[in-house]
């Protein structure tokens, strides 16, 4: 048979000063259940086919829901704007007309889009190198 073991007084003097040093505990499972499902989940979105204008609008509406969705991680897909016809332009900016150079720099510009933004990034070729964009937005919580 097997003895028991008896807590020395040292023992239970250590437990009770370490209880009181813990604070407040919070009950696991219900932290588990609080914390969002589309933290690790990427959202993505393709541009391809839309004028700038259309862009920045579609962007912006993107960026607020999924923020308040709680994703985490967002794939923007601009294109290499190799077909853009700004090219043949001469009097608009080659760089400023397409999507890749300017869908960041509207999320940046506006105050709205940037306060909800930690980093914006290039894509890794999987998820389309230089015709799309990583955009990492900040915990819906510290908003």
């Amino acid at each position: 048979m097997k003895k028991k073991y008896s807590a020395t007084p040292q023992d239970k003097r250590d437990w009770i000063n370490f209880t009181k040093k813990i604070g407040k505990v919070s009950n696991k499972d219900l932290d588990s259940e609080d914390l969002s499902v589309n933290i690790n989940k990427i959202q993505k979105l393709d541009l391809h086919g839309f004028s700038l204008e259309k862009s920045n609008k579609i962007v912006k509406r993107f960026i607020t829901e999924s923020s308040k969705n709680g994703y985490r991680k967002l794939i923007i897909v601009t294109g290499k704007g190799l077909r853009s016809k700004a090219y043949n332009d001469p009097y608009r900016s080659e760089k400023m007309s397409v999507l890749r150079h300017s869908v960041p720099e509207y999320i940046r510009n506006d105050e709205n889009l940037s306060s909800k933004v930690t980093k914006i990034s290039q894509a890794e070729t999987e998820d389309g190198g230089d015709g799309a964009i990583y955009v990492f937005l900040r915990d819906k919580k510290k908003l």
